[in-house]
């Protein structure tokens, strides 16, 4: 009896043990497949690749322009003097301000002048105490009182008399320092009280509008300069813009120290920016013309003293080192890194790296298969 108590126990705890297996078994989510090894994981919502960068792309173009020749000088004024006085005297007046345009014979310095004025004085009543005695003996002359040689003296003395006046007054005139002509004034170096010599400096004077740029280039390229030709001229002080100039002389010399050609070209200044001893980097254009590359100034970006694009390679962004040349309107020339049957990134710039996926702005988009509706359509209230 025992033993068979036992045997049931026993049966009943397997039913009740297979019974919750069975009902584990049908509760649980069915397992997933595993990957297979070295598979990459999926990139996308459909498993496709991600997405490309939007940006926009064109090839370079090809156009006519003309060569130019590259080389260095330095800014002129148009005029420069340095002011100095003709006579020794004493300032009495400063009558300019530093660095404030004078024009052409305005009055910059007055010396003492009283003695001129004295002297000047004097001669005056010499004059016409000369002019009475000339008088009198050119009337005493016609009735025969006097011989022709004392009306000859007294001529002779009048003109004595006009010149000495003359000279006075010309003397009074250089005590007044005047500007030869129009111009921006530089830093005085006297003062109200100094005593000043014949000749010292005491302040410069520049025209510097428009300016002249001198430069040189190398005999070899005698044949292809001449008068009237258009340059460009940089400053690396002021790298934000380019000002056009035009040659107006070359100097018949050769150097033959250094065989190059000693050119000069005018450069407007309207607006002031530019100083005369400024270096500037010159772009000469000459009459030859050949085939260039141009592209948009937005595709350049530097990195240190290079200049690079991003060119489309099978759907990446590729770094490129590029050359540059002239630059025309908002375009630039590519004298070397590129041809003409690349593409060239020239918007979007900024968001690429080298290497990474774009995709053209330009390029159609797939087209979705008709008749087919949005898998989730919104729903009311969704933004």
């Amino acid at each position: 009896m025992k033993t068979t108590n036992i045997v049931g126990a026993v049966v009943l705890l397997a039913a009740v043990g297979s019974l919750s297996y069975l009902a584990g078994t049908r509760s649980a989510p069915p397992a997933q497949p595993s990957a297979a090894p070295g598979s990459s994981p999926a990139k996308g919502p459909t498993g496709g690749p991600p997405a490309g960068i939007i940006i926009e792309a064109r090839a370079p173009q090809v156009v006519k322009l003309p060569q130019s020749i590259t080389t260095v000088g330095s800014l002129r004024s148009d005029e420069a003097v340095i002011v100095r006085p003709e006579i020794a005297g004493r300032v009495v007046e400063i009558a300019f301000r530093e660095g404030q345009r004078v024009t052409r014979d305005q009055v910059l310095v007055r010396l003492d002048d009283s003695v001129q004025k004295a002297d000047l004085e004097r001669a005056r009543a010499n004059l016409t105490l000369s002019k009475s005695k000339y008088e009198r003996a050119r009337d005493l002359r016609a009735q025969g009182f006097i011989s022709g040689q004392a009306k000859d003296e007294a001529e002779n003395n009048l003109k004595v008399a006009q010149a000495d006046v003359e000279l006075a007054a010309a003397r009074l005139a250089k005590t007044e320092v005047r500007a030869p002509f129009g111009g921006i004034i530089g830093l005085r170096s006297v003062s109200v009280g100094d005593y000043v010599k014949e000749g010292q400096d005491m302040v410069n004077l520049e025209e510097i509008d428009p300016l002249k740029v001198d430069f040189r280039v190398p005999e070899v390229f005698l044949s292809q300069v001449k008068a009237g030709q258009v340059l460009q001229v940089t400053m690396d002080a002021l790298p934000d813009r380019t000002w056009p100039g035009q040659v107006y002389a070359i100097n018949p010399l050769v150097d033959a120290n250094g065989r190059a050609i000693a050119i000069r070209a005018q450069v407007a200044n309207t607006d002031g920016r530019l100083r005369p001893g400024m270096f500037a980097r010159v772009r000469l254009l000459t009459s030859e013309v050949r085939d260039s590359l141009m592209i948009s100034e937005e595709s350049i970006f530097p990195v240190g003293d290079d200049k690079y694009v991003y060119k489309v390679v099978e759907g990446r962004a590729m770094r490129q080192k590029v050359e540059i040349g002239q630059r025309r309107d908002s375009r630039v020339e590519i004298l070397g890194g590129l041809s003409a049957a690349d593409t060239v990134v020239t918007a979007g710039v900024v968001k690429l790296r080298d290497g990474a996926p774009v995709k053209v702005a330009s390029s159609p988009e797939p087209a979705q298969p008709v008749g087919k509706a949005d898998p989730q359509p919104p729903r009311k209230g969704d933004s």
